[in-house]
């Protein structure tokens, strides 16, 4: 853990990630009203950053088309587009995790056939397949937290399989085995925890990527819906403001880009640090 922490990626990457979700849980402490209600869109509409309304309250990212507070969307918008980012990950993870594990260990036809449907899923276009069943559904935030878990199992599994393949063969579980334990209790209790290293890392990496794909998702308005606010749908009822009200579009997209470089370096961080224990176990050996 000391080796992490002294990698500036690290923290770096922990501070950016670890301000944002700060500012998501602490959205009714750091700001004031409703992200859903429009205001006085007459004396309110546009109004430049850190300006005041006839009101005399302070608007420190603008206000957009209806009135509405810019900052104030900004970090209620965080609550929904880290969680769904996070959510997402975590059903691909488990999805992966299981099939991986199970497709690892079984050396039959079953295990064939789950690896084969994972090849198979794999080779679909992910952003085409996802755009594809937003289209059938009514969209929204559970929606896209199905979706983006349904298409980004395949990875996970492909690292999970390699990782049992190799482990199911070392005198742990040989030992395991003979002792009469049920081979499903030895892929649970011994295997799949040793099992988890690059599982951990394509996590941190795909939070920031399933972030993107959802904003991408919104901005198509295929993902969540407005009033409620997402970064995705703020980006997009800014862009055809883009010069006379650039931020409205800018603010979410500048914590978008914050908040993918930060699971970026986060994962870049930890990946390194584990790759050099392993290869320094390795010559230990």
């Amino acid at each position: 853990m000391n080796v992490v922490l002294r990698d500036r990626r690290f923290t770096v990457g922990l501070g950016l990630v670890t301000l944002i979700a700060g500012l998501a849980i602490a959205a009714p402490l750091v700001t004031t009203g409703d992200p859903n209600a429009p205001g006085d869109i007459v004396a309110t509409r546009f109004l430049g950053p850190l300006a005041r309304d006839v009101h005399g309250s302070l608007h420190p990212l603008g206000t957009d088309r209806f009135g509405r507070d810019v900052w104030t969307r900004l970090v209620y918008g965080a609550r929904i587009s880290l969680s769904v980012g996070m959510l997402s990950v975590l059903l691909s993870v488990a999805v992966g995790v299981a099939i991986g594990g199970l497709s690892g260990w079984w050396r039959g036809w079953a295990g064939v056939l789950l690896l084969g449907a994972t090849d198979f899923v794999l080779a679909l276009p992910r952003v085409v397949l996802l755009l594809l069943l937003a289209a059938l559904w009514q969209p929204s935030a559970l929606l896209v937290v199905l979706l983006l878990g349904a298409t980004g199992w395949m990875p996970v599994a492909r690292l999970v399989h390699g990782e049992v393949r190799a482990l199911a063969v070392r005198p742990f579980v040989e030992g395991a085995r003979s002792l009469g334990v049920r081979p499903l209790r030895v892929l649970w209790r011994h295997v799949l925890p040793n099992a988890l290293t690059p599982v951990i890392v394509a996590a941190a990496l795909g939070v920031g990527n399933a972030i993107l794909l959802e904003a991408g998702l919104s901005y198509l308005g295929l993902g969540v819906q407005p009033p409620t606010p997402s970064w995705g749908n703020m980006i997009a009822s800014g862009r055809d403001t883009l010069v006379n009200a650039p931020w409205v579009a800018a603010a979410p997209g500048v914590m978008l880009v914050l908040v993918v470089v930060g699971c970026t370096l986060l994962g870049d961080a930890v990946r390194d640090v584990l790759s050099r224990q392993s290869a320094v176990s390795r010559q230990g050996h």
